[in-house]
């Protein structure tokens, strides 16, 4: 049946793709049709002659974003980002039987049906998809080859059919573009009706422009893929052959995002995800059942069954440090690991075999409720959290696990550490942790954060690698005044986990994350939905 439905779709989107080639064609163009003080009339060349010119950092390059940016040129992909992640999956999934009769309208109407289903009814202060979730996906989409062209340009003006609330931070923050130029979307009482404003010409955007930049070049560069009216022209046929940009190669690193899909969400690979959404449901909830409920040895068989990977890297050292010593009463082992989602200290449990004490800030009731381990509430008020942690007993009564990170992280990056846990114990375990998933995120930063554990047990495989460094001794020398203060120590445990897992080290923290994804600082409310 699934092989049937499969085989179905498959033809749907075939038929779909030929009817889009003939009636959705999206105008690339930039209409070359500026006032004589700004422009004046070019011919018309093909776009790698432009490539080879060394003096564009004297001209202002105006450009189409879907057109000569983006390796492909299909807008729906962005749009069902909207749909899923500002709307909700029934939204999506209206937007995704869409498709072939979109395929059969205008580019101008369909563009119409596509805003209007996915931002009607949202409420435009909290609207934070445009900044949090498709810059990844944009960037992901950037050919390498038109971005090598914008990279030697003077100023640049970024031209988009979009809503400009969809590409606007893509462009400027990530991409430095200078100027956006993007269709305005209607609100009515602080909500998105689902229509856009009446379209106007490029000549008004650019009237707009150089009244406020005074600096911007005279000689003005379009680029685009249409052949009305521009100078240097990206055929498709071009766009094929180009490469997509690499990570290292971004203006300005992407460290942070948020979102549930961890795909890019074309035709095929929304159906897959349809088809798997109510069976990963099910098979999330099994998984949190089993690993609740079942002692180690029978469960872990039976997650492995189901498709949960866990890989533990140990060093030779560790069977012999991670056992008390039967001669004087030993304190209880201080792991320290970098923070990737709720269920690291529940892996780290599973990977030992052996329960242990695991601190947590802001976490939900349900969360601390079905957590196979024993969890401890922290305020993140330094002092308070250290006497807390004392009076416990904590490490007197076993292991105990601590995140510096205080928030989770996605990329290959390190946020600072808190320094706390240097002052805890004298010995300390570092303990490296990456993720793989392939369908959805097990991290938000704003939406229902309760909900991140169930999310990434559907993942049809989910997998998590543990990885034990060298333990750290006489880390409380900075307790007594030595000459390691607990600020190096963090810094050391940093670097030696970045170094492990390839990643890289920064000073960002949970407040710069959450201001960049949630526009907030973070700060976890009286119902604490952690």
């Amino acid at each position: 049946m699934a092989s049937t439905a499969f085989c179905l779709a498959k033809l749907v989107l075939t038929v779909s793709r030929v009817l889009l080639k003939q009636y959705y064609r999206i105008p690339k163009g930039l209409h070359r049709n500026f006032s004589n003080a700004h422009a004046s009339q070019g011919q018309f060349q093909k776009s790698h002659s432009l490539a080879q010119r060394s003096e564009l950092s004297d001209h202002t390059l105006i450009f189409n974003v879907e057109g000569a940016l983006l390796k492909s040129s299909s807008t729906f992909p962005y749009f069902m980002l909207v749909a899923f992640e500002a709307g909700s999956i029934i939204r999506a999934f209206f937007l995704f039987i869409l498709y072939p009769f979109l395929c059969l309208l205008s580019q101008e109407l369909s563009l119409k049906i596509m805003i209007m289903v996915c931002f009607f009814g949202i409420k435009k202060e909290s609207f934070r998809v445009g900044t949090a979730v498709l810059p990844k996906f944009f960037l992901e989409g950037v050919g390498a080859e038109g971005f090598e062209v914008l990279r030697k340009g003077g100023r640049k003006v970024g031209v988009s059919d979009l809503p400009r609330v969809m590409v606007e931070s893509f462009l400027k923050d990530y991409l430095e573009i200078d100027f956006v130029v993007g269709r305005e979307l209607k609100v009515c009482c602080g909500y998105y009706v689902g229509l856009m404003e009446e379209k106007t010409s490029i000549d008004d955007h650019l009237e707009e422009i150089f009244d406020q930049d005074e600096k911007m070049c005279c000689d003005l560069i379009g680029i685009s893929s249409s052949n009305k009216s521009e100078i240097y022209l990206v055929n498709e046929e071009d766009k094929s052959k180009w490469h997509l940009l690499a990570r290292d190669r971004y203006p300005k690193p992407l460290i942070f995002h948020d979102g549930r899909l961890a795909f890019r969400p074309p035709l095929l690979n929304m159906l897959a995800m349809f088809m798997w959404f109510p069976v990963g449901s099910i098979l999330s909830i099994t998984r949190v059942i089993v690993a609740i409920s079942l002692p180690y040895n029978a469960a872990i068989p039976i997650l492995i069954f189901t498709g949960v990977q866990l890989k533990l890297s140990k060093p030779k050292y560790f069977h012999s440090i991670s056992k008390p010593k039967p001669i004087k009463k030993h304190k209880g082992l201080l792991y320290v690991w970098n923070h990737r989602t709720l269920l690291d200290p529940v892996f780290l449990s599973f990977g030992l075999k052996k329960p242990f004490a695991a601190v947590t800030y802001s976490l939900s009731r349900m969360s601390e409720l079905l957590s196979p381990i024993r969890t401890v509430r922290l305020t993140r008020d330094r002092d308070q959290d250290a006497k807390m942690i004392d009076n416990f007993n904590l490490l007197n009564q076993g292991d105990l696990v601590v995140c510096p990170e205080g928030k989770t992280c996605r990329e290959p990056y390190l946020l600072r550490f808190s320094p706390l846990f240097s002052e805890l114990s004298d010995e300390i375990v570092p303990v490296g942790m990456d993720t793989r998933v392939s369908m959805f995120h097990g991290t938000t930063a704003g939406g229902l954060k309760f909900l991140d554990p169930f999310f990434f047990l559907m993942n049809p495989c989910p997998a998590y690698t543990v990885r034990f460094l060298d333990m750290v001794h006489d880390a409380s020398r900075c307790r007594r005044g030595g000459a390691t203060s607990s600020f190096e120590v963090a810094n050391y445990v940093q670097r030696e986990l970045g170094k492990a897992l390839g990643f890289e080290c920064t000073s960002l923290t949970r407040r710069d994350k959450y201001l960049i994804l949630a526009g907030n600082e973070g700060i976890a409310s009286g119902t604490g939905n952690r």
